[in-house]
């Protein structure tokens, strides 16, 4: 480590602070593009999501150890229940958020903490939510939809001297993947077919 250097939880914090400097100056060159793909495995509900490349500033960016593979299903007593012959248990996607949103408020926080000089002793993020699957089910119209999730919660315990809940409060929401569940986002679907498709009569 050389003389200027200075590390904190793995961050040089010159190196940081000039990228903030740069970032702050150019700010189409760190803007990124990411993208993942899911691929039904022929049993209802299991697929195989595979991480795509993504871009940085415009540059595709592909690396052979950046494919994560990731085998979603479900619960194997729901699925047992349901009428699945040998389920087995799996990611279920709802979960893989879930973990998601709490991996990624530990991003928000600690990331802010490095930048502000705050020294992280412990942190731990627990995100909980209610499911009501039955607009997936089609047993409720896809108008109820706003409702299917309920009591989503995320629970900070920080150890961290001189720090307060608003500061908190504030770099959690700072997240990427918290403005991407509790704000309002278009997905624009598009759907590619080789067969026919009828509209209901």
């Amino acid at each position: 480590m050389t003389d200027d250097q200075q590390i904190v939880h793995g961050v040089d914090l010159n190196k940081l602070e000039g990228f903030a400097e740069y970032a702050a100056e150019n700010p189409d060159a760190v803007q990124l593009g990411l993208g993942a793909r899911s691929t039904y495995e022929g049993t209802c509900a299991h697929s195989l999501a595979k991480v795509d490349s993504y871009t940085l500033g415009g540059e595709t960016i592909s690396r052979e150890t950046r494919e994560y593979t990731i085998p979603y299903g479900a619960w194997k007593e729901v699925m047992d229940a349901g009428g699945w012959v040998g389920g087995t248990d799996r990611l279920e996607p709802i979960e893989a958020a879930l973990s998601a949103l709490a991996s990624c408020i530990n991003v928000g926080i600690s990331v802010n903490a490095v930048a502000n000089g705050v020294d992280i002793e412990k942190l731990q993020t627990r995100v909980r939510t209610d499911f009501d699957p039955s607009v997936l089910f089609g047993l409720a119209d896809l108008d109820e939809a706003d409702g299917v999730f309920d009591n989503l919660t995320a629970e900070v315990e920080i150890e961290a001297e001189g720090i307060y809940e608003e500061t908190i409060d504030e770099w959690t929401r700072r997240a990427p993947v918290f403005a991407f569940v509790s704000l309002a986002q278009d997905v624009d679907i598009a759907v590619e077919t080789t067969t026919a498709m009828h509209a209901d009569d």
